[in-house]
């Protein structure tokens, strides 16, 4: 059972990150289809079907749509108990659902201010009036819910939930702009930054896609937040060690190097998305 999952451009489209999310952290197979926001045409038209209009979108198996995130998000833990989408615990669960209800429809002012741009981090930016009372709500929501049940962990209830999920874009734009949280604020945005998933799907926007002016900001720019990448470039020529990609099993033909060490991948974003981030990929580093 496989699912066919409409996305947007990963360095931009939040809500396409909140549902990839969900199929990649959980497990749960997909086979991926993009639109491109730097074309002329809508993304209603390159998605091609009346009941589609928006991304994320989500062809089930067995035939019909969701165009919705949370649709998404509560078909999926339906389809999939084993999963664990939501917490177990009932109560755990209920203000997980209350959160990720909340980021569904509110914080308008830091959308609209903020737009996620994962590809940049500012310094400099002044939010207004409006986005700091979006981050005293969220910064006093995330404190709740992880007082009552985040375990001691670094998620909001207990294992990483939906919740999290949706909130992984709010985190970016903390990232992205500097924003004034406190400590805790910053250690939940700290844990999205490294969350393996997240990291992978950064590495993904930085490899492909285009920078898009209307995303950008007339600010300073400073080093991207999260961890730090290993230092690895891209090369034009091998040997590698490798003969095989290892995503792919396919020959290899794009090439890198990392500490004196040359690999080989099957074609250029394969190379390009590992170049973005090595660590973020396990059969990579299973490789090394």
């Amino acid at each position: 059972m496989t699912y066919t999952l409409f996305l947007g451009d990963r360095s931009y489209s939040s809500w396409s990150l909140r549902a990839w999310l969900l199929f990649e952290a959980f497990e749960l197979p997909y086979r991926s289809k993009f639109v491109d926001f730097s074309l002329e045409a809508s993304v209603a038209e390159q998605l091609d079907d009346p009941l589609l209009r928006t991304v994320p979108a989500l062809r089930l198996p067995g035939g019909g749509v969701l165009s919705d995130s949370i649709s998404i998000a509560e078909e999926l833990a339906s389809l999939h108990p084993e999963a664990g989408l939501w917490p177990e615990d009932p109560a755990a669960r209920a203000v997980a659902r209350n959160l990720t209800a909340e980021m569904h429809s509110g914080f308008g002012d830091l959308r609209g201010d903020c737009p996620m741009n994962l590809r940049l981090a500012y310094r400099g930016f002044e939010p207004s009036d409006g986005v700091r009372a979006d981050l005293a709500r969220i910064e006093a929501i995330w404190a709740a819910a992880r007082e009552a049940h985040g375990a001691g962990g670094p998620w909001l209830c207990g294992r990483y939930s939906i919740a999290d999920a949706f909130y992984a874009p709010v985190a970016a734009r903390i990232a992205t702009y500097d924003l004034p949280v406190g400590e805790a604020g910053q250690a939940y945005v700290a844990a999205q930054l490294a969350h393996e998933p997240f990291r992978r799907w950064r590495a993904m926007g930085l490899a492909s896609g285009e920078t898009l002016e209307w995303y950008l900001k007339d600010l300073p720019l400073r080093d991207w937040p999260g961890p730090k990448p290993l230092d690895a470039r891209a090369i034009e020529t091998g040997p590698s060690e490798n003969a095989a990609c290892p995503y792919s099993g396919d020959p290899v033909t794009h090439f890198l190097a990392l500490d004196d060490r040359v690999f080989g991948f099957c074609n250029a974003f394969c190379r390009d998305k590992t170049v973005a981030d090595p660590e973020a990929w396990p059969k990579f580093i299973a490789l090394i």
